[in-house]
């Protein structure tokens, strides 16, 4: 059915070269001066700003189409040259043409039954005939059809040609091109009525309209033309000297130089990047920007102009935390809510209400900026229109007016990397310079406090709110559509506070009723009539009242007593909560909550579980210092005995390698498998005294207390600090380079110990010796260099993958197919489990028997 409304469908694409004719054709006039403007400043007829060729100035009409300033496209001029150029774009291909084709008679250089079956088989030029053709032509040293001796061409980047090392100039390469017969282009690839070779050697020029390359006038009145327009400027006086030298009669060396720095201009004039060619330049020195930079790279029009541009309504700054804001919610300075606009049309019923707006006008908040009247007009109001416009004011204007409480608006941290890295907030105005931001939102923006910048767009129409609201707000991004799992959670502190919470506090009913108020909860109407709430009732009371949830913390994996969550009926019965059940992308219980109430009803209760946390560390204290980092005598000298084996063992398999009695590993050999089994040693002693610190430290160690909840680090960053760095590891491996059969002079030549290789046996509490603090330093540069070097690479190598993947999609026969309709997978990810409701990836079987059997 479809395709009866499809009245023609494209075929191919053919590109053309433009021939002489061409340029002509195409050209309203011929340009003859350098000169842009007379005296009066009017553009000089069959100069490079002429009238014909379009106009720039409001004044003035074209005189080609008599259209004026913004109706009129631009019309192309051409320049006849004096003596042809070669297309800088082209050289490589006329380069092929000559290799190929005699230089006597001009036929391709195959034998004339393989030309005669060669033009049979293929109907029009083909890439695999033409790459047969050029392979057979490159070894041929005499020319089958006239017996001419061949002599070798070679191109000097980018556009000088030497055969057997003496120069052939344009006009010769010209005149060759001219005689290879059409069949014999066809043979090379390329269609003889679209693209003759010959029309790579330009003998006249297009000249781009006025329109692409406008002047820009000055404060102080002068003009300044557009790159484009200087290097014609020199193309054409370059042309015209060339020119008066010829009819002259000037000497060949003068005409060569000149000949060549037309070459030079043009060259420059299509690619100023070009190598070994100089780059042409302002009088400051900066390289000019032309044709080919335009398109390409970055900067080019694609890239800046088409697919990304600048925009209004928009604005940027500096982010701080803000622990008290909702977490759907975006803290904007006033300054920026007096400045950006919110579009509102008036209607009968805001009539009164936006009056109010254009009263107060811009320097009172919240006021209004702009009226846009029914033509479509835009009135700025200040103290002297405000009168006419509220007098004026009816249905159908539109009244701009400040941000408030509630409005819509686009929040974004670059890179964006995903699609979380641009959400919905709603806007919160505040004094100050920054933006505020809840600190569990940072995760998905990869955000953080250190001087971070981010940008806000307010959007201008309902739809555009609307979708904004539907499908970007922060609500709607609590899962991840990478795994399924919960990117927005509670963090750091509010996971501290939760676990101290959960394990064992006790409040009295007055405490507990006065920490909800703090954190804003009102509904009291199931709480506990008892005289004394543990903080296992003070969670439950911000849970729904038909809530069950049975889950596992981190100390499952340990066998702890309390590592069962069970909620039943709204109440947490048992076990302590920590960030396996309320962390991100392990929240067990954000997820249910999410599957059972929404979105919304998860991201008021993660905002106030939050918030009771962040309060619990705030009113009852949680600091910690370095006496937190004390370890008992006993444990440090176990550790210290626990790195003494280590080394010796170490020193026993040096020994065993030594004597050649060390058994290789599969595939490895023996120096390997030694540096293997050295690392493994190592590390195992330091994961060791990592559990030997954990086990043994006081349960109220806040380091302890932050590493056992999830909140930050781990046990071995104690165990670090404390009793022994380890082994520092440079690409996997121990640090083996540095000097000639050592890292550091200080050590012997072939030494193969622990300590020459980077093991640092001091923890940094006692303080490390300077080698080891060098080895130490030598992991950090290297993973900071990683880092910064891996940044640029993986993004280059997302772009190229999202547009080698953005046409994809899943049809409605459940297949994954291209744009057109060819099937890539029969089934989406060949199990059809949309990853984003997926567990991990995968349907977590266990969790629903153990819900279903919970309830």
């Amino acid at each position: 059915m479809a395709e009866n409304y499809i009245h023609k469908k494209v075929k191919s694409i053919q590109f053309n070269f433009f021939s002489p004719e061409d340029v002509k054709k195409m050209s309203v006039a011929k340009i003859v001066t350098p000169e842009l403007y007379d005296k009066e400043g009017y553009p000089v007829d069959g100069g490079l700003m002429d009238i014909r060729l379009g106009v720039i100035d409001p004044g003035l009409r074209c005189k080609s189409c008599g259209s004026k300033l913004k109706e009129c496209m631009g019309h192309f001029g051409f320049v006849d040259l004096a003596r042809p150029v070669i297309y800088l774009k082209g050289a490589n291909i006329i380069h092929e043409f000559l290799r190929c084709t005699c230089k006597e008679c001009n036929k391709l250089l195959i034998d004339a039954s393989l030309r005669e079956k060669l033009l049979e088989k293929v109907d029009g030029p083909s890439k695999a005939m033409a790459k047969f053709v050029r392979d057979k032509c490159r070894t041929v040293k005499k020319c089958p059809s006239c017996n001419a001796k061949q002599y070798s061409i070679r191109i000097e980047k980018p556009t000088l040609f030497f055969e057997n090392d003496k120069r052939i100039f344009p006009i010769e390469i010209r005149a060759r091109l001219e005689k290879i017969s059409e069949d014999d282009v066809s043979l090379l690839g390329f269609n003889p009525k679209a693209a003759r070779p010959e029309w790579l050697v330009l003998t006249n020029m297009l000249i781009p309209p006025v329109t692409i390359r406008p002047s820009i006038t000055l404060e102080s009145g002068e003009r300044s033309e557009d790159d484009l327009t200087h290097k014609l400027g020199d193309i054409v006086r370059i042309n015209q000297r060339l020119f008066e030298n010829i009819n002259a009669g000037a000497p060949e060396i003068i005409i060569e130089d000149l000949w060549d720095l037309l070459q030079y201009h043009i060259t420059t004039f299509f690619d100023n990047t070009t190598a070994s060619v100089p780059p042409a330049r302002h009088r400051s020195g900066e390289p000019l920007k032309t044709l080919t930079e335009r398109i390409k790279s970055k900067e080019g029009r694609f890239r800046h102009n088409l697919t990304g541009k600048r925009v209004n309504y928009s604005a940027r700054t500096l982010i701080s935390p803000d622990p008290q804001i909702q977490l759907g919610e975006v803290g904007v300075p006033l300054e920026v809510a007096m400045e950006l606009t919110v579009n509102e049309r008036v209607t009968s019923w805001n009539i009164l209400r936006l009056k109010e707006f254009v009263k107060r006008g811009a320097k009172n908040y919240p006021g209004a900026n702009y009226v846009v009247r029914l033509d479509g007009k835009k009135k700025r109001i200040t103290d002297e229109t405000v009168e006419s416009l509220l007098d004026e004011l009816q249905e159908g204007y539109i009244v701009e007016r400040h941000l408030m409480d509630g409005d819509v608006c686009i929040f974004n941290r670059q890179p964006s990397l995903h699609r979380m890295s641009i959400m919905c907030h709603k806007i919160k105005v505040l004094p100050g310079k920054s933006f505020r931001l809840n600190p569990s939102v940072c995760t998905p923006y990869n955000a953080d406090f250190d001087g971070d910048e981010m940008n806000i767009h307010i959007p201008q129409n309902e739809e555009a709110r609307a979708e904004a609201e539907i499908l970007m707000h922060v609500q709607h991004n609590i899962i991840t559509p990478k795994n399924g799992l919960n990117i927005i959670a509670c963090i750091q502190d509010s996971i501290t506070g939760n676990f101290l919470l959960t394990r064992d506090m006790e409040f009295s009913r007055e405490e507990a009723i006065e920490l909800l108020l703090s954190i804003g909860w009102e509904d009291f109407s199931g709480f506990p009539k008892t005289k004394t709430i543990n903080g296992k009732q003070l969670l439950s009371t911000l849970l729904p009242k038909d809530f069950s949830f049975v889950g596992y913390n981190l100390s499952h994996k340990k066998g702890a007593e309390d590592s069962t969550v069970i909620v039943k009926k709204g109440n947490l019965e048992k076990g302590i909560v920590d960030r396996a059940i309320i962390g991100k992308e392990s929240g067990d219980l954000l997820r249910s909550l999410y599957i059972q109430y929404g979105p919304a009803t998860t991201l008021r209760i993660l905002n106030n579980i939050s918030k009771l946390g962040i309060k619990i560390v705030t009113n009852y204290g949680f600091t910690t210092g370095l006496v937190d980092t004390d370890v008992d005598e006993k444990i440090f000298s176990e550790i210290n005995n626990l790195m003494d084996d280590a080394l010796k063992k170490v020193d026993s398999l040096i020994e065993e390698y030594k004597k050649g009695e060390l058994e290789a590993y599969p595939s490895k050999t023996l120096r390997e498998t030694l540096e293997l089994k050295i690392l493994e040693v190592l590390n195992k002693a330091r994961n060791k005294a990592g559990n030997l610190v954990a086990e043994n430290s006081n349960r109220n160690n806040p380091t302890i207390i932050m590493a056992t909840s999830g909140a930050r680090g781990n046990e071995l960053n104690l165990a670090q600090i404390a009793g022994s760095v380890g082994q520092q590891a440079l690409r996997g491996e121990r640090i083996s380079h540095g000097y000639k059969k050592r890292v550091l002079p200080i050590f012997e030549k072939d030494d193969l110990g622990a300590a020459p290789h980077g093991f640092v046996k001091n923890g940094f509490k006692q303080g490390l010796k300077p080698y080891e603090f060098f080895f130490h330093a030598m992991t950090g540069r290297d993973s900071l260099m990683d880092t910064a070097l891996r940044t640029p690479k993986s993004g280059y190598l997302y772009r190229r993958l999202a547009n080698a993947l953005q046409d994809l999609k899943v049809e409605y026969d459940q297949t994954v197919r291209t744009a057109n309709k060819n099937i890539v997978q029969f089934s989406y990810g060949d199990d059809n489990i949309d990853i984003s409701k997926s567990e991990a990836g995968t349907i977590n079987v266990r969790k629903i028997v153990r819900e279903a059997v919970s309830k």
